[in-house]
């Protein structure tokens, strides 16, 4: 799990995005996604003797961008994701980033439940990555995850909160994210028609 865009309110401020995207990337087993990401960076420690870096979608060249977005393509994984048009969410929740960041990704969780796109049974292993250095948020965010699929799914589900560092995985649910962020943000489809195949359910939020 990874989001794109900020959620900053003030508009006149520059930087500030007019979309939020959180996007889930749900698979039966990560290793070819961490090959995809693996893959791209031996090339680039090649060509250009890069080291020890992680990749992020916003600072990577075009040709970086797209190389990892097809790779991804081809792997047995599913892409669910949720626009937050910001300006039209509610100023209470303006105010309180950490519920408004809950909610909504409690509704792409519960998305995914609903649809039956993944089992209920068995091991569910969330991953989200790591946006808030406060413990006290990150732990209220794991127990309010857990807490949601349990009491309105019976789904007990193990969340960790990681670096794209730590967990390569991400690395790539950054690029797809990203990706979908550009569409909505830009208007731009070059790298969102790539993994477009792989996205299960698209949802806008306050449209």
């Amino acid at each position: 799990m990874d989001e794109s865009g900020d959620l900053g309110f003030d508009f006149k401020k520059s930087g500030t995005t007019k979309h939020f995207v959180i996007t889930f990337l749900f698979t039966k087993s990560r290793r070819p996604i961490e090959k995809c990401v693996r893959k791209v960076h031996a090339g680039l420690r090649q060509k250009f003797k890069r080291q020890g870096r992680c990749l992020h979608a916003y600072n990577e060249k075009p040709v970086t961008r797209f190389r990892l977005l097809r790779c991804l393509a081809e792997k047995d994984c599913y892409i669910i994701t949720i626009v937050l048009n910001k300006k039209k969410v509610y100023t209470k929740l303006q105010e309180e980033k950490a519920v408004l960041y809950n909610y909504v990704t409690n509704i792409l969780l519960d998305r995914i439940f609903t649809r039956k796109l993944i089992p209920a049974e068995g091991k569910i292993h969330l991953i989200a990555s790591k946006r808030e250095t406060n413990k006290f948020l990150n732990e209220n965010f794991k127990d309010y995850l857990k807490n949601q699929a349990l009491n309105n799914h019976g789904v007990d589900m193990q969340i960790e909160i990681k670096t794209p560092f730590e967990e390569k995985a991400l690395q790539a649910v950054d690029f797809a994210s990203w990706a979908i962020f550009r569409k909505y943000e830009n208007d731009d489809n070059d790298y969102y028609k790539i993994i477009k195949g792989a996205i299960v359910e698209e949802n806008p939020l306050f449209p």
